[in-house]
């Protein structure tokens, strides 16, 4: 499955990042339930939807002619259960990528601010450039490399610096290893298992994570009948930030690679600043706004590389097209035949060949 600067991709990272945004303002509602126990039911709602999704397609699948899948969504036919190597990552990310994370966001705030945190987290952006590239055993691109940079300290200006003590600051780093993991221990399982069945099955491996944690913390508290604003709140989580981000962001990432959807992680504490104001709760200050500014500058100077990525790869392959046909009119003896060889790696990867241990 090769990734490209496609433009569905790119508007489907931007998108599932701008709904986490939201998550920030829709949090209000569910401030009074307990944490661990609430997110355990989101994620929980989001697995049996996510899965019911991932029934429905495979069955249209079933009676559509077999063909290539569009890239991104593994096979167009009913799929396999997941292999033991699979299951590995999927616990892998569960645990670091979705309860980990959660874990030390809201432990994190006991002993530090959530700016703090926010700026941590936002170095994502160039980590994903970095290390992304370094799994896929090819090298960082440096013009997304330094965009990634200018990413990440907008959103560190977005969210204030903040301070806290030394645990707080651990705290925080647990949580930007959790980020990193979502995407990364993903990337091996989107070509075989699709973005919809990644996203249920660690959603559901998940959910009893933080039910146990939930029950070291509240004890038989740990869950309670919801008020109707927190069944709203909860709801909108399940749905859309859980259903409809995760589907659309594993999607971007089989499309355009981590380190290029990694960008619009920065625009997380834009959309959670665009959501406040929208719901009449603030209004942005001008950290926030140069902030912003600074990450769409950043992430504007990252895609804008996609031309010439997408150029170099095409003439990468009508040199290697070239090199096949003179190879073949050589063997029959044509002595017109040149044969072309391609200089080098052109940027092509694929998702299936990467390796995240």
């Amino acid at each position: 499955m090769e990734q490209t600067t496609s433009p569905r991709g790119v508007v489907q990272a931007a998108v599932a990042m701008i709904l986490v945004g939201t998550l920030t303002a829709v949090s209000a509602a569910i401030a009074r339930y307990p944490v661990y126990g609430g997110q355990a039911v989101r994620y929980a709602v989001a697995a049996l939807i996510l899965l019911a999704v991932a029934r429905l397609r495979e069955r249209a699948a079933g009676r559509r002619p077999a063909g290539p899948p569009p890239p991104g969504h593994g096979t167009g036919r009913p799929r396999s259960r997941p292999t033991l190597r699979e299951w590995a990552l999927i616990i892998a990310l569960a645990a670091t990528g979705l309860a980990g994370f959660n874990i030390c966001i809201v432990e994190g705030t006991r002993h530090t601010t959530p700016a703090m945190i926010g700026t941590v987290v936002g170095a994502v952006p160039v980590l994903l450039a970095v290390v992304a590239p370094l799994a896929e055993r090819r090298r960082p691109t440096p013009r997304l490399v330094a965009a990634a940079v200018v990413v990440a300290l907008g959103a560190a200006a977005a969210n204030g610096l903040g301070g806290g003590s030394l645990t707080g600051l651990l705290l925080a780093l647990g949580a930007l290893a959790g980020e990193m993991a979502f995407s990364l221990l993903a990337v091996p399982l989107l070509p075989r298992l699709g973005p919809v069945r990644v996203s249920a099955y660690s959603a559901a491996a998940a959910a009893p994570m933080l039910l146990a944690v939930g029950l070291l913390v509240d004890g038989t508290a740990v869950v309670r009948t919801p008020t109707p604003g927190e069944v709203a709140g909860f709801t909108y989580l399940a749905i859309v930030v859980t259903v409809g981000a995760f589907v659309l962001w594993y999607d971007a990432l089989g499309r355009i690679g981590a380190d290029r959807a990694g960008l619009f992680a920065g625009l997380i504490p834009v959309s959670a600043a665009v959501t406040t104001m929208v719901l009449g709760l603030g209004t942005p200050s001008r950290a926030e706004l140069a902030g912003s500014l600074l990450v769409g500058c950043g992430v504007a100077a990252g895609l804008g590389g996609g031309a010439a990525s997408r150029r170099a790869n095409g003439a990468a392959g009508e040199a290697r097209a070239d090199g096949g046909a003179g190879e073949r009119a050589s063997a029959t003896g044509d002595p017109s035949a040149v044969a072309v060889t391609p200089s080098a790696d052109q940027g092509q990867v694929r998702v299936g060949d990467a390796s995240c241990s």
